[in-house]
């Protein structure tokens, strides 16, 4: 199972940084893993991912220069770092794992789903 943690109530300016590990004993550098967000009453939006293999990085246009994807490998862990949080980052933040392991902004291409974790920032 994919578990997705460290969201919470924040400050706009602030940071969080989101884990998102598996615990099913699926090695996660081998997949691609994305992160996904979902306002109220919004559908849901790709922020970013990251390749199998060699870690090619790729982020929505909101979010660059702002947010940061990585993994640690003796983890099996991937990590979304959000700095200068703005209210409109207020959303379910889900992350999302590809076996095939290929870099992608399509929620369709996952297979395997975490739960989601809550970020709130706050004016």
């Amino acid at each position: 199972q994919l578990q997705a943690s460290g969201g919470g109530l924040v400050q706009a300016g602030g940071s969080l940084r989101l884990s998102c590990a598996d615990s099913s004993g699926r090695t996660l550098s081998n997949h691609a893993v994305g992160w996904f967000r979902q306002a109220p009453e919004k559908g849901r939006e790709f922020v970013a991912a990251i390749a199998g293999g060699a870690g090619v990085t790729y982020y929505a246009d909101f979010v660059k220069g702002r947010f940061t994807i990585s993994r640690d490998n003796a983890k099996n862990t991937v990590y979304l770092q959000m700095n200068s949080l703005k209210p409109e980052d207020t959303a379910v933040y889900y992350c999302a794992a590809d076996r095939r392991g290929l870099l992608s902004w399509v929620d369709y291409e996952y297979d395997y789903w975490g739960q989601g974790t809550q970020v709130t920032v706050s004016s």
